[in-house]
């Protein structure tokens, strides 16, 4: 697998992405996080802009094309989701934020490989923060196998709960 940065052509295979982690979202009993849709393309295609949406694909051979299974958005700095906290935060340091992971579950490993991504990226001394909803069950387990620990509870803009994880980088 190898994480680059998503470019307005790959917005198909995404939504794809995307759709494929909302139906086995709905199957394992957390229907309710993401609607149909979501996110909305304006996300998508703010987020490319930006520079921070990525995806992760891999490469069957070398005369294959390469195929998106996972995308996430990688945020650097301050987030206003993580202003507030119903508990608090492990320390209060530089971060970058991890939004909207998805895999399309064709293969295993896509929110370790978008973590050590991340990891790597940041380097010494900045925290990773990320979040997610109280049902899915998957993700907070994948996201606390890679060492994030739950500090409590934030609200996003349209006031729904989700779960604070943070990774304290290296000092």
């Amino acid at each position: 697998m190898y994480i680059r940065k998503a470019i307005p052509a790959d917005l198909p295979e995404i939504r794809r992405v995307y759709d494929a982690a909302k139906a086995y979202m709905d199957r394992s009993g957390n229907p309710n996080q993401w609607k149909a849709g979501y996110p909305p393309a304006e996300v998508l295609k703010d987020d490319i802009a930006r520079g921070q949406l990525y995806v992760v694909e891999t490469n069957v051979c070398s005369l294959c094309s390469s195929t998106i299974h996972g995308v996430f958005a990688f945020i650097p700095g301050e987030d206003p989701t993580y202003l507030r906290i119903d508990g608090e935060w492990l320390r209060e340091a530089p971060y970058a934020a991890i939004h909207r992971v998805a895999s399309d579950g064709v293969v295993r490993g896509v929110f370790r490989e978008a973590v050590a991504y991340c990891r790597a990226v940041v380097g010494s001394g900045i925290d990773l923060r990320i979040d997610t909803h109280e049902d899915n069950l998957t993700m907070q387990h994948v996201i606390e196998r890679e060492g994030f620990m739950r500090c409590g509870i934030i609200y996003l803009a349209n006031g729904a709960p989700r779960i604070a994880y943070q990774w304290i980088g290296a000092e």
